[in-house]
Parts: C-alpha cells; structure tokens; sequence
C-alpha cells in the first residue's frame, strides 16, 4: 500500500471508532449502560450466594433443578476439535495454502463451525444454559423446537461476554505499540536477541504481553534481517515476551486479570516471582546455548559480515504520545471493570466503557501520532483481522467444552497444586487461557481447603499458584493458547521469516517448553505448590 492509501485506511479506522464512540453516547443519554451496570451490581451479591448454595452439598433446600445446568454431549467438542485441526492442516496443503491466506475464508470457516455448534443449541441441547452476560443467571428451555433463547445465550457468553473485551485490549494494544518505531540495527549475535527477549519479558508483566510483544517484535526482526535462522528466536520470544513473562500482575496476562476481578488481590500475583525468574532465566539460557552453539554457527561468513557492517544504534520514535496511551489502556483495564467500584469511590463504570476508552485512545493514537512512525513499522492491521476472524469462531465453538468443564470439573479428580497446573496448562494450550483459567478457578473454589491452609479468594494459596502457572505459561503450547501468540506469528511470516507449521511450533514447546515446566515442578523445594 502507498503513504496515501495508510493514512486513508488509519483515518477510516479513526472514524469508525468515532461513531461507535457517538453510539455509545448515545446509549448513555438513554440510559443503557447505566441499567446494566446497575443489573451487575445488584445481582452479583444473589449471584455469589446461589453460587455457595450450589457447591455445598449441605443445603438441601436450595432448587438445585433450577441452578444446575445440562452438559452439552460430547460430541458437540468436534466442531472445535476439526477448527483447529484446520488452523493446523489447511496452511500445509498446497491445494489450500493460498486459500487459506484470505481472512475472510479464515473467518468464513470458523463461522461454518460455529454454525454447527449454535445449531445444537437451536435445537438438541436437553437442559438449562448459565448465562454470564450481563449478568449470571440460568436459562432453562422453552417449549418448541427452536431454542432461540439457549442460542442467543451462547452468543452472549462467547461475544458479549469474552470476545468482545479480548479483541478490544488486543487491538488496542497492538494499534497503539504499532505507532511507536524502535530503529536501529544491532548485531544480531546471541548475547544481543537474548537481551531482547530478556527486556520484553520484564515489560510483560507491566504492559501486559501483547503490548510487550508489538513493542518488540519488530526491532528485534530488524537486527536480525541479515541471519537466515530466524524462526527460534520469535519461538523463544513468544514463550518469554507473549506468555511466561506476564505472571507478575494481573496486567500482565488476560487470565490473571479475569483472577483480579474474581477477587484475588492485585499484588498477590506479584508472589509467583520465584517461578517467574526460574522459568524464564532457564528459558533465555536455553535460548543463549541453541543461538550460540548451533544457529550462529549455521549463518554464512558473508551474512554475518553484513550484519557486521550494518549497524545502526537504537532510536524511539512515537513514544512521547503512545507511551502514555499505552498507560491509560493499562489503568482501564484496571479500573473500569463494572464488577468493582472505581478505588475511592462508590461508582461502578459503565457496561462496555472499559473498551470505549480503550477505542478512544486508539482513536488518538491515529489521529495524533507519527505517520512515518507507523510507515516505518510497515504497520497494518492484517494480523490483528487474522486474529479476530479465528478467534470468533474459537470463543463460539469451545462454549460446549467449557461448559461440560463447568459441570464435570469437580469430578475430573483434580485435587492437588500439581494437577491444576497441568489440567490448566493442557487446556490452556489449545483452548483460550483465559476462559480455561476461569472454569478452573471456581472448580477449586467449589473444594473446601484444610483449616489452617492460606486462602486467597476462597481457594488454597498453592491451589492457585498452579491454576495461574499452568494458565499463563503454557499458553505458550501452542500458536492459539494465547491471543498474542498468533499475531507475533502473522508479523514474522510479513517480513519474511519462515514460522514453523502448527505441529512444528508444537514440537519447539515438546522439546523445550514441556522440559522446563516439569523442572519447575521438580524443584518442588523452592516453590511451594509443587510439595
């Protein structure tokens, strides 16, 4: 695209924002958001105590045939299952592979599965649905063949609920890191990506992953345009910078947050530092040893003479504006959550005003930043549309999977810190962590912890520690266990580097990513979950 068609497509997307900015407006004049914010609060309360009711077995006076839901058959789990074999196989095929670079046929496939998916609901499901948006609350069947309140409950949960809010920070966050332009062209030796990946993974838990990963992944494939292997390192920096390195806050990573707002305090993940230092410490040196010892080895004299004599020291352009915004994604995030008054104040935000301000800053970020800055970055917007168009069809067709987790969770047999974290960890890996975090969260609340056992948000310290670790670090499994994880892949294969295939980037985490969660438990002496 030219410098003129850029700025068009920016200013298109600034005026989009605007008018739903000027809906939403005038959805506040009517009143909108203020009733359903006002329906969250008042029903959170009866929400919490049917909650209680339903886990304790001792209260049998509860209506437990109007509190339990039904789970979907198991079958409904392929529609899932064959999407992300397709994510996996469609780009292999020769036949496919071109075909399948279109976003539209990427969301006209995921939308196919979710039709097979919604049509159970329409009109197979035997049994109640809880819905989560606006508020909690059963949907029990009505009479007749077509079960359109059962279907627009699911799409409430998978869109309303979860997607929406995930594709707006994402978005936001990969918009406004796009306007901020590091140059400069470093050596690109072992010692220099590994200081990379070790500063992204600093930034994670403070910018939150996916901003952390914009922020980087382009300088970093600028110093190494001269090395003909590349692949590893954006696989190491995804492990690091989009997953492990975001356990630090809630900010950090999208499941820790959902944690927050279940009631667990800001700082208490600050407590899993030990695990933080020890995974990624071992992650970077793992990286260090392979770049060192075989991949830098590999590149040709002549390649290496080039990176040699093309250097450049660092530049940051964009960052006097978008740094800010970046903090205001960060603080509405913290703060607008309609579930929790605004600190100091009694005020609950606004349904949606979270990702309306989010929206906004976006809007000056376009509007106000530096045009050369993104022109610089080769910025557009064909990752995060890649993202999008798949991950409607994923939060639509993984509804049944979560819902037969909510359920049967409690009895899976999971009862130790060990289990929660690879149970988390599994799912997370090819379900969204996000969710999945959820699902096993409160089926850790619905066990009583032994007296005397530290609980945080009425489940057992280590019990949590395990559901946090598993959700965020292995999210790295594979390319769709975190959203960020996807985008880092569109932007490398953009400017030329070779990703693995699904399996491929699969086998990195077998080799790699699998040793060093099983080392971490192992040292059960040093993090206390793992006794």
């Amino acid at each position: 695209m030219t410098t003129d068609q850029h700025t068009k497509l920016h200013r298109r997307v600034a005026h989009s924002i605007l008018v739903i900015v000027l809906v939403y407006v005038a959805l506040l004049w009517a009143g909108v958001p203020q009733r359903a914010t006002a329906r969250i609060v008042s029903n959170s309360g009866a929400h919490d105590t049917t909650t209680r009711q339903l886990k304790d077995s001792h209260a049998p006076d509860v209506p437990r045939q109007h509190l339990q839901t039904a789970a979907p058959a198991y079958w409904t789990l392929a529609p899932f299952a064959l999407l992300l074999i397709g994510i996996a196989v469609l780009p292999l095929i020769p036949a496919t592979a071109h075909w399948w670079e279109s976003n539209l046929h990427r969301f006209g496939v995921a939308m196919g599965f979710s039709v097979l998916v919604l049509a159970y609901y329409a009109f197979f499901h035997p049994g109640a649905v809880e819905a989560h948006w606006p508020t909690h609350r059963i949907v029990e069947p009505q009479p007749g063949t077509f079960q359109a309140g059962l279907v627009t409950t699911v799409l409430a949960n998978a869109i309303l609920q979860e997607y929406i809010p995930f594709i707006v920070l994402l978005f936001s966050l990969y918009t406004i890191s796009g306007g901020i332009r590091i140059t400069g062209d470093l050596r690109a030796t072992p010692l220099i990506n590994t200081a990379f990946l070790t500063i992204g993974a600093l930034l994670a838990s403070f910018i939150g992953t996916t901003g952390a990963g914009m922020l980087l992944i382009r300088p970093l494939l600028e110093t190494n345009r001269e090395r003909q292997h590349v692949a590893h390192t954006v696989v190491l920096f995804i492990f690091t910078v989009c997953n492990c390195g975001g356990c630090l806050l809630p900010l950090g990573d999208p499941p820790l947050f959902l944690g927050y707002l279940q009631g667990v305090p800001f700082l208490w993940t600050f407590t899993l530092w030990k695990e933080w230092l020890f995974v990624n410490g071992l992650l970077l040196a793992i990286y260090y040893t392979l770049d060192r010892l075989w991949y830098y080895r590999r590149e040709s004299l002549a390649d290496v003479v080039r990176d040699t004599e093309r250097r450049h020291r660092l530049r940051i352009a964009g960052w006097k504006l978008n740094v800010p915004l970046l903090g205001g994604v960060v603080l509405a995030v913290a703060l607008l959550d309609p579930m929790k008054s605004v600190p100091g104040t009694t005020w609950h935000a606004w349904l949606y005003l979270r990702e309306i301000v989010q929206l906004a800053l976006v809007a000056l970020s376009l509007r106000f930043g530096s045009r050369h800055a993104r022109e610089s970055n080769d910025f557009n917007y064909h990752a995060i549309v890649e993202v999008a168009a798949i991950f409607t069809g994923i939060f639509i067709t993984m509804q049944p999977a979560l819902q037969i987790l909510n359920v049967h969770g409690p009895e899976l047999g999971i009862q130790t810190p060990t289990q929660f974290f690879w149970a988390t960890g599994i799912l997370s890996s090819i379900l969204d962590n996000a969710p999945t975090y959820l699902v096993f969260f409160q089926t850790a609340q619905s066990m009583h912890a032994p007296a005397g056992v530290e609980t945080v948000a009425g489940i057992a310290s280590t019990t949590l520690a395990g559901i946090s670790l598993g959700a965020v670090f292995m999210g790295a499994m594979t390319y769709i266990g975190n959203g960020p994880n996807f985008m880092i892949r569109a932007i490398a294969e953009q400017a030329g580097v070779k990703m693995p295939s699904f399996f491929g980037y699969l086998l990195y985490s077998i080799a790699i990513l699998l040793p060093v969660m099983a080392s971490m438990l192992w040292m059960g002496h040093l993090f206390p979950y793992g006794h």
